[in-house]
């Protein structure tokens, strides 16, 4: 029942784009999730913890420029909040910028343990 899933190229770039600039604006733990095997409606978790307020509006303003430059749709935004912001590009890859707090608390990673993790390390 549980398949491998193979990134494309294309989404290969724009999502090594989004975590790039995440990292950019120094957005820390940026972990991925492939659900494409756990979920019939998401493909990519984009996960990463940035302090409140200033650095999560940099990071998300750095996130929508470089994604958008990579052929990703403008993103729908949820929230935001000072604790927790969601980035919709499609339905294919979300984006969840959360305070420390926030992501232990809601802990995205637990409740989708199940996805694998891709690694985008440079």
């Amino acid at each position: 029942m549980t398949q491998t899933h193979t990134i494309d190229a294309a989404t290969h770039a724009q999502i090594a784009a989004i975590v790039n600039a995440a990292v950019e604006r120094r957005a820390d733990d940026v972990t991925v999730l492939d659900l494409s095997s756990v979920s019939t409606t998401l493909d990519f978790f984009v996960i990463a913890t940035a302090t409140a307020g200033l650095q999560l509006n940099a990071v998300q303003e750095n996130i929508k420029q470089k994604a958008m430059e990579a052929g990703l749709p403008r993103p729908t935004v949820e929230g935001p909040s000072e604790r927790w912001l969601l980035m919709a590009f499609g339905g294919s890859i979300v984006v969840h910028l959360m305070t420390r707090e926030a992501r232990e608390y809601y802990d995205l990673e637990g409740l989708w343990s199940d996805a694998r993790v891709v690694s985008f390390a440079e």
